[in-house]
């Protein structure tokens, strides 16, 4: 019996370190269903402030949790004098929180959501591509810096992602602005 139990943690070990937790962010559309004892759905936005509307209850601070902990929160609050025994449900139906700017010599400049590991390239896709103007040798990422205001500089080999490197593709993090320059003649 303990041998089993022993495989079994050892098959679950991978999948709790490899799953990662979502962080509710400002802008992210949120779905709220009250499933028990009365049935309500409503689908909010998480304000600038990091809060959302929820029925009977009013304002929940949100911004930095998990989908699990909202979901807690807002089953206790409903809880405390308003619902017998609720049971709620907190899904993500969009993440806006979560996004990049391409800017400069692409098709569709503009900020798009991020979905895990864009690459630059990737990213210069979902933007439609260069324009006639667009150089693959002046591509840079400003990624926010996390001690101070400003951005890093990060130079894109994008000649060497184009012969298959790999490597020199950089995946996008959240806040990233790609800046795509003219190229010169």
């Amino acid at each position: 019996m303990l041998k089993k139990m022993i495989l079994i943690l050892l098959l679950l070990l991978p999948l709790s370190l490899s799953a990662q937790v979502y962080t509710i962010g400002v802008g992210d559309i949120l779905k709220i269903d009250i499933i028990s004892p009365d049935k309500m759905t409503s689908e909010v936005a998480v304000s600038p402030g990091g809060d959302i509307s929820v029925p009977y209850i009013g304002s929940v601070y949100v911004k930095g949790m998990s989908i699990a902990r909202a979901q807690k929160i807002i089953e206790k609050k409903l809880s405390q004098g308003y619902l017998k025994y609720p049971v709620v449900v907190v899904s993500l139906m969009e993440s806006r929180s979560r996004s990049f700017t391409i800017s400069g010599e692409v098709v569709r400049p503009g900020n798009y959501s991020l979905v895990e590991n864009t690459t630059v390239l990737k990213a210069i896709s979902i933007a439609g591509g260069f324009t006639k103007f667009g150089s693959k040798s002046n591509v840079k990422i400003l990624r926010p810096r996390k001690d101070r205001p400003g951005y890093i500089s990060i130079k894109v080999d994008l000649k060497a992602v184009l012969d298959g490197d790999a490597n020199a593709d950089i995946v996008i993090q959240p806040g990233d602005i790609i800046v795509i320059s003219e190229g010169l003649f």
